[in-house]
């Protein structure tokens, strides 16, 4: 298996991601090989201040970087060359299984849907985090970024979508769609919430149980928390606030340990044509070395081509 990891995305980049690549092939398995790519000379150099000699992490030349704050469309078109448009150019042309990157979340969505595309049926994709829950394991959670104003049909497709995620990232048979709204009552909602509900308890192919409140998020209602994504990204950042309020208090605690951006490692961007993970901006070696691990976990199941089989029925 090959995994591309930009190696210039991140605040904490090129230093902070070489060292996650090498945590990363250190708990691998050997058949996984990872490709840094950026400023060839600046990633060596760090490799072998690392005493790294071996073949499984090699180098990729990237001449040009994307800024965290540039314009994701204008960025990629003006530097062809940059970590995130090499990374999906070899995605697109399948040189790698997964791709992932803590740069620009923008250009990282843009670049998905422009190189690898979305599948053939899918309205919109969608972006995904793991919520964990009280009673072990963990919940998914989408969108949370990737489309701030969802149409009803989006936000029934989201209910599909999330029912594939936890079934093969997180093992949940049969799991249990929940949309989140202001109430559990059928009636209450929004003008997209109200006609949401109505399609997914209509749609078989998904375990719909209703909708959820905010208080829900945590216990066992539901396995996927369907929402558009400007709602789900605020329960996000409120969730991490939680995680980094805790920590300034010195209050530590293993449920909220989880809260924890660095646990996970990354959002994947699910209905695309191949395996994309977005990590967090702040990302330490650790979230680097947990996001290639959810990398290698989406390219281990076969994830996108399972949306592919799904959505062409």
């Amino acid at each position: 298996m090959k995994i591309a990891l930009d190696a210039m995305g991140g605040d904490f980049a090129p230093e902070a991601v070489v060292e996650g690549a090498l945590l990363a092939a250190e708990t691998l398995t050997n058949d996984v090989q990872i490709f840094l790519i950026g400023d060839e000379d600046t990633v060596k150099n760090l490799l072998q201040k690392h005493g790294y000699t071996g073949s499984r992490v090699q180098v990729v030349h990237a001449s040009q970087v994307i800024g965290m704050g540039e314009h994701p469309t204008k960025a990629l078109t003006q530097k062809p060359d940059s970590s995130i448009a090499v990374g999906y150019g070899m995605l697109a042309t399948k040189k790698v299984d997964a791709f992932c990157s803590a740069g620009n979340t923008g250009a990282m969505l843009v670049g998905a849907i422009f190189s690898v595309k979305q599948v053939e049926g899918i309205l919109r994709p969608a972006l995904a985090s793991f919520i964990p829950k009280l009673s072990g394991g963990y919940g998914v959670l989408l969108d949370v970024g990737a489309i701030a104003d969802c149409k009803p049909e989006v936000l029934e497709q989201f209910g599909e979508i999330g029912s594939i995620c936890a079934e093969n990232l997180l093992d949940i048979k049969k799991p249990r769609v929940g949309l989140m709204n202001l109430g559990e009552e059928e009636g209450k909602g929004t003008m997209v919430t109200q006609p949401a509900h109505k399609l997914l308890k209509e749609n078989k192919s998904i375990n719909f149980i209703g909708n959820i409140e905010g208080r829900d998020l945590f216990n066992d209602k539901a396995d996927v928390i369907v929402c558009d994504g400007f709602t789900g990204n605020v329960i996000l950042k409120m969730a991490e606030s939680i995680y980094d309020i805790l920590r300034e208090k010195n209050i530590t605690d293993p449920f909220f340990d989880r809260f924890n951006y660095e646990a996970v490692g990354g959002s994947p961007v699910l209905g695309v044509n191949g395996n994309a993970v977005i990590g967090h901006g702040v990302s330490s070696p650790t979230a680097i070395c947990n996001m290639v691990h959810l990398a290698h976990k989406m390219a281990e199941s076969h994830i996108s081509e399972k949306f592919r089989k799904y959505f062409s029925a």
